[in-house]
């Protein structure tokens, strides 16, 4: 599914914390993910986060922002005050955590689509990006990424819960957990959907997070969640088409239209014919390198 807005960086924002929200009403991430979950205890700080989004809201504080916040479980008890109490406007969507298989995103989805009839919002307002965070969930990417489609925007894999999960231990050189971002990434792309690359742990080691950039890059990822606010720098670089992609771009069309004027078809570049694969690619570069142009 197509959205308008930019998904090269999602930031947890612990919703509790008045600090850090207004910190967040100050950084340039591209999603907000506005977390009631793992990073807001004990369970009566819950409220306070609810409380605080729809303030903050209120107040203008997150006029123009893109905001998921990131609701508890469906085995919580939280979920039905999260999502019945945060869908309003100024909501984008919601991320869904521990999303285990296709069946979670439809009961999300119809939970979602009950509130919006019952408020009167069009259905289908809400959308969803679910967490993919148990071994069960990585067997099941295929399932999840095809359910829903009208609304799951997006899948993000969060490797600490799965490591947790899986029993597994985190190598240096993420062979650990390349098979699942593999699989995650591959999914989502085949249905149409943003696959988004797991958090960046070591947040005060930039240079290890360049080197899960450019690994997340080749993998086929549309963007990472963020932990930090330093990070933002280096995730938004490798998550935007650079200067001499724009150009390679911009080529290729001029040569395709040429091509197709004159007749020919197809037209040839160092050798290479230049298909509708590639063609495609330079639109979505250009489509990605406007959407940023009018960000700035």
């Amino acid at each position: 599914m197509k959205v308008d807005y930019l998904t090269r960086s999602l930031m947890f924002v612990p919703a509790h914390n008045e600090r850090l929200m207004d910190s967040a009403t100050r950084v340039n991430a591209d999603v907000l993910l506005l977390d009631i979950e793992d990073s807001v205890q004990p369970v009566q700080n819950k409220q306070i986060a609810r409380d605080n989004i729809l303030r903050y809201i209120d107040e203008g504080k997150l006029k123009n922002r893109v905001l998921f916040p990131r609701v508890n479980d469906r085995e919580s008890g939280e979920l039905l005050k999260d999502v019945y109490q945060l869908t309003v406007d100024g909501i984008e969507g919601f991320m869904y955590t521990k999303a285990k298989k296709g069946e979670d995103i439809y009961f999300f989805s119809k939970l979602l689509e009950t509130i919006e009839y019952e408020k009167g919002f069009p259905l289908g307002t809400f959308k969803i990006i679910a967490l993919i965070e148990t071994a069960s969930a990585v067997m099941n990417i295929q399932d999840i990424c095809g359910t829903s489609t009208n609304r799951l925007i997006a899948v993000a894999f969060g490797c600490e819960d799965f490591m947790t999960n899986l029993g597994g231990k985190h190598d240096g050189d993420g062979q650990s957990i390349f098979t699942p971002r593999a699989m995650i990434a591959m999914s989502a792309k085949a249905n149409g959907i943003i696959p988004i690359d797991t958090v960046h742990v070591k947040v005060h080691d930039l240079e290890d997070l360049e080197k899960n950039l450019i690994l997340a890059r080749k993998l086929g990822f549309e963007g990472m969640l963020v932990l930090n606010p330093k990070e933002l720098p280096l995730v938004h670089q490798y998550f935007s088409p650079s200067q001499e992609e724009i150009a390679w771009a911009k080529e290729m069309l001029k040569l395709s239209d040429e091509a197709i004027a004159s007749g020919k078809g197809v037209a040839v570049k160092d050798n290479k014919f230049i298909g509708p694969p590639m063609v495609k690619m330079a639109k979505d570069i250009l489509s990605k390198a406007k959407k940023i142009e009018q960000q700035i």
